[in-house]
């Protein structure tokens, strides 16, 4: 009988399994059969222990790239429960507010938004004024002029004097009441087709009448007071004469030598001009009127004011010639004051120093203040500057109010005055030198601030 090699016990169904590896976690390894010519168990083991021809490698190879081996599978992140997140956003909260560099961004934020806005609030306020100007200006030139409506109330004797110019014209009617602003009046005048032609004379208006109803009203002859003149206090004679020549259309040369014999109108002698005796008023005179006749009727009206306010007829040259000072220099409301001033410094023997007095000696009615050469000129007898005591004779033609503050000074030590406001007639009264500087500077920067003014 034939005696078979005994078999492996490495591989056989019976072969001894090791527990104790199992229990310590390692995997039996696969058996090889042991002195059997077997190789271990791949694709040509399977198939019978022969090779693979080419074509089934081929055919392997394809089931491989057709067929690849699924990626392992990795298992997602677990999501963290309510309470996990909790905890960790208040780890992240603790740790954020005890961080110096929050610490130091915390007590610099209230700081910072301080100082933006008040660098924002700087800039606004620049830019404020800066543009101020330019925006006035835009809105002025936008918004129309003050007018008023209709034909107005009332009764305005309004004068256009020889030489007015529209500007002129248009300047008075506001001063007179009739119209609220310039603009509006001069405003329409350059709107006209053609230049309105004015004569000079007396004229029927109303208060606050519109631009409109104002330039009708000077335009329509029925308006105008023929033969009518009006002479303002304190008005020039030499004004005085032109205007009544433009009113009442006669030659200005006839006006010249009705003046030239002051003797011949009643004036006493010694009175070489009609300065001071051409009284201020409203006149209306006949038709045929010759300038004889209407300078004696204004000579007449002077002396009898005169002899109203009980000046006698040899002191009439001195009561209008400080008369016709206090018209020039002050208003209605500080006459009796400025009447003080003038006898006070001719009491102490000081120079009475009047801008108004040397204007007239200069024959220039168009300024207020006058210059360093002007106060030095001795040449020029109605300088009070460097002539003591009154000048020669009146400055202009006073009104009765004047001549009663004339006579009737008021009480007081004051010996200077300036006007510091001219459109308001503002003016200040002082007794020491200091006192009159002050104000005399406030006067200056008025001028300053007003460069057209007199222009």
């Amino acid at each position: 009988m034939t005696h078979h090699p005994p078999e492996s016990r490495g591989s056989a169904p019976g072969e001894a399994t090791d527990w104790h590896a199992l229990l310590a976690g390692a995997t039996p390894a696969p058996s090889d059969r042991a002195g059997d010519g077997t190789t271990p168990a791949t694709g040509a083991g399977r198939a019978g222990d022969r090779p693979m021809t080419r074509r089934e490698a081929r055919e392997a190879e394809r089931r491989a790239l057709l067929d690849p081996e699924p990626e392992p599978v990795v298992d997602a992140p677990r999501k963290p429960s309510r309470a996990e997140r909790r905890a960790a956003a208040a780890a992240d909260y603790h740790d954020h507010i005890h961080d110096p560099e929050h610490a130091r961004a915390k007590r610099r934020g209230p700081w910072g938004c301080l100082i933006g806005l008040l660098v924002v609030a700087a800039l606004a306020v620049g830019a404020f004024f800066f543009l101020q100007g330019p925006i006035n200006a835009l809105i002025e030139r936008f918004t129309p002029a003050p007018d008023y409506t209709g034909s107005g109330t009332g009764e305005v004797m309004f004068v256009i004097h020889s030489g007015d110019t529209g500007s002129d014209i248009a300047e008075n009617l506001v001063d007179e009441g009739v119209t609220a602003s310039y603009d509006a009046f001069y405003d329409l005048l350059l709107a006209q087709p053609t230049d309105p032609e004015f004569h000079p004379g007396a004229y029927r208006l109303a208060e606050q009448m519109s631009a409109q109803a104002a330039l009708d009203a000077l335009m329509d002859p029925a308006n105008k007071l023929e033969n009518t003149l009006l002479i303002t206090e304190g008005t020039w004679a030499r004004d005085v004469l032109a205007e009544a020549a433009a009113v009442l259309q006669l030659p200005i040369e006839d006006f010249e030598a009705a003046a030239a014999d002051p003797q011949a109108l009643g004036l006493p002698a010694g009175i070489t001009s009609l300065e001071g005796f051409l009284f201020p008023a409203t006149y209306t005179f006949d038709p045929g009127v010759t300038a004889q006749e209407v300078v004696q009727t204004m000579v007449d009206h002077a002396i009898a004011a005169y002899d109203d306010a009980g000046v006698a007829p040899d002191d009439r040259l001195r009561v209008a010639t400080i008369a016709s000072l206090i018209q020039r220099e002050g208003l209605p409301q500080d006459f009796a004051k400025v009447s003080r001033v003038i006898q006070n410094r001719l009491d102490q023997g000081m120079l009475l120093q009047f801008d108004s007095t040397v204007h007239y000696g200069t024959g220039d009615d168009s300024v207020v203040t006058t210059t360093d050469a002007e106060r030095a000129d001795a040449s020029n007898p109605y300088n009070t500057y460097v002539h003591e005591g009154l000048p020669p004779g009146p400055i202009g033609n006073p009104g009765a109010e004047a001549i009663q503050a004339a006579l009737h000074p008021a009480d007081g030590p004051w010996l200077y005055f300036v006007t510091v406001n001219p459109e308001t007639g503002e003016t200040v009264f002082s007794t020491t030198i200091e006192e009159h500087e002050a104000a005399a500077e406030q006067f200056y920067q008025w001028l300053e601030d007003h460069p057209d003014y007199g222009q």
